[in-house]
């Protein structure tokens, strides 16, 4: 009878281990593999124990039963440390393995010594082996290793429950159950049932609850399930390549998208001849790991592919075995339909883009002839300064393209376009001079010149009113220091604000450059046009009183120019 229950349990042991064996992933720990293996090795001591007819052979299988219950205590403590995500210092769990080893050493001394057992007999009583023992010092330290293996799992277990919620409470509970049971089984054992020992019982139940909890924990590590999931959802291809580039090996789905991986060997170096574009990938990415993403475009055959052609995200990064650096990991993911949709968002945003562009250019050509009709307007009233602001428009142009071939004197292209489209401005202000000042046919009195001088402020008020709400600030800015300070002079003696130097601002002295010298060349309703020497001499004695002095040699480069277009116009 009692060689039955033990074989029995034995022969459960070895089904759970088989079970084990099926259900065994590379993720699972190694202290679950100790843990099935060392109750199959106690449980077969039992057996042997049962059999046993002499004191020799109860020896030898009390031995074997302690060499599964020595070390098993040992791993189940460590596996549910690690179940329940709980650090153990590693100098500690090396204390308690040698600890164990001891213990195991001690038993090993039976027969020999009286380390474990001071004293032992052998009998059989109703067909059943029973040894009898007088316990050593070795067996209280050993039942001390068991308590002490007891309250560190049971305190983690309990500390589990309480603290780590990341920690699955169905696993816990599963945790808890053997230990209550092994402890029932220790005390029933030695209080009510004599006959048999019940710790193999509690074995068997151990074993039946880690084949749950192995099951489970697949399903919890997701870290592990993640990576299972990608690599079988074939979609995603894996290359890997050891610290020196060699080829270590790839998923199917990889070698899908780039053949060129059927040609190499497992430890072959890559080189630029075979695989030239993965070499070139973990070239940029070893030298600045910053490089980790690229683009491979594969040209398909495939009926569903509308452009013939599939496009993959390659991103790189370290290789890892635990902790370490052990070489570099290729993933190539499917990222055609995103490209796809980037590319129609790009044509769409170009389109929609140059839709704006050319709505933007209308707005503002009809903003700068609704500009340039106004001033035409205010023209129209001065009978004695027809076609000046076509003229003077043009005088800017060439000094300006004059200073920026010299290169002396920066100023920059937006610069540039912003005074040659607000000169047609400068004399907007003429719109608010009363028209027998602005109409008269001769010189004005110095009451009358009074009044003209106000149409410089005039003319930056009225611009600040109409580019009010622009978004070309610079523009405004530059239209407004035209009009307003295109009379000043570099002596100070100027109007309207008598500024002086370069308190000016610079359009302003370019515009009066070219403001002046169409007075001077252009036939006026009260005097003749003037000779182009004659001119010239104004101009150039009046730098530095009137004129910015530093704008003279653009003048003197200009002036070829700008007489061939007076003499185009015949002015």
């Amino acid at each position: 009878m009692v060689a039955a229950y033990y074989s029995v349990l034995f022969i459960l042991s070895l089904i759970f281990l088989v079970v084990y064996v099926f259900m065994w992933h590379k993720h699972f720990d190694i202290t679950l593999t100790m843990i099935f293996t060392l109750i199959s090795v106690s449980c077969l001591g039992y057996v042997m124990y049962s059999h046993s007819e002499t004191i020799g052979e109860s020896i030898l299988a009390n031995k074997i039963v302690y060499l599964g219950a020595s070390f098993l205590q040992y791993f189940i403590m460590l596996s549910i440390l690690n179940i329940c995500e709980i650090k153990l210092s590693k100098w500690v769990k090396d204390l308690l393995f040698v600890y164990s080893l001891v213990m195991y050493g001690a038993v090993l001394s039976i027969g020999y010594t009286t380390f474990f057992y001071k004293s032992i007999s052998f009998s059989v009583v109703d067909g059943a082996p029973v040894l009898s023992r007088e316990y050593g010092f070795m067996h209280t330290l050993y039942l001390a290793m068991t308590v002490v293996f007891f309250i560190i799992s049971l305190v983690s277990i309990i500390y589990s429950f309480f603290k780590k919620k990341q920690v699955p409470r169905s696993i816990i509970y599963m945790l808890f159950l053997p230990y209550v049971f092994s402890v029932l089984s220790y005390f029933v054992g030695r209080t009510v049932v004599t006959k048999i020992d019940l710790i193999p019982t509690a074995y068997i139940f151990a074993e039946f609850m880690y084949l749950i909890i192995s099951y489970r924990l697949c399903l919890y590590d997701i870290d592990d399930t993640v990576v299972d999931s990608l690599v079988q959802n074939g979609d995603t291809g894996f290359i890997a390549f050891d610290r020196k580039q060699r080829y270590i090996g790839s998923n199917e789905t990889a070698k899908k998208i780039l053949p060129v991986l059927n040609e190499l060997y497992v430890d072959e170096k890559i080189d630029n001849k075979k695989a030239g574009e993965i070499r070139g990938w973990l070239t940029s990415y070893i030298a600045d790991e910053k490089q980790h993403e690229f683009l491979y475009t594969v040209h398909s055959s495939d009926a569903s592919d509308a452009d013939g052609e599939r496009i993959y995200i390659a991103s790189l990064s370290h290789l890892y075995d635990g902790g370490k650096k052990r070489g570099y990991i290729v993933t190539l993911s499917d990222d055609t339909q995103n490209r796809k949709y980037i590319r129609l968002l790009d044509h769409y945003n170009e389109d929609l883009q140059n839709e704006v562009n050319e709505k933007t250019q209308h707005i503002v050509e009809m903003h700068d002839n609704l500009i340039m009709s106004l001033a035409a307007m205010v023209e129209s009233r001065d009978n004695s300064t027809g076609g000046h602001i076509k003229r003077t428009s043009v005088g800017v142009r060439i000094l300006v393209d004059e200073i920026q071939k010299g290169g002396d004197m920066k100023l920059s292209d937006e610069f540039c376009r912003n005074i040659i489209k607000a000169a047609p401005m400068h004399d907007l202000g003429k719109i608010a001079v009363d028209d027998a000042v602005l109409r008269k046919p001769g010189r004005f009195t110095p009451e009358e010149f009074e009044k003209m001088k106000h149409h410089s402020a005039e003319g930056a008020r009225v611009i600040h009113e109409i580019l009010m709400k622009t978004d070309d600030e610079p523009f405004k800015l530059i239209a407004e220091n035209v009009a307003h300070y295109h009379h000043e002079r570099w002596d100070g003696s100027g109007y309207p604000d008598g500024l002086s130097g370069t308190d000016i601002p610079i359009e302003a002295r370019i515009m009066a450059i070219a403001d002046v010298y169409d007075a001077l060349v252009s036939k006026r309703v009260y005097k003749d046009s003037m000779s182009f020497e004659k001119a010239d001499e104004i101009i150039t004695s009046g730098m530095g009183s009137q004129f910015d002095p530093s704008l003279e040699p653009y003048y003197k480069s200009a002036r070829p120019r700008l007489e061939a277009y007076y003499n185009s116009i015949e002015h």
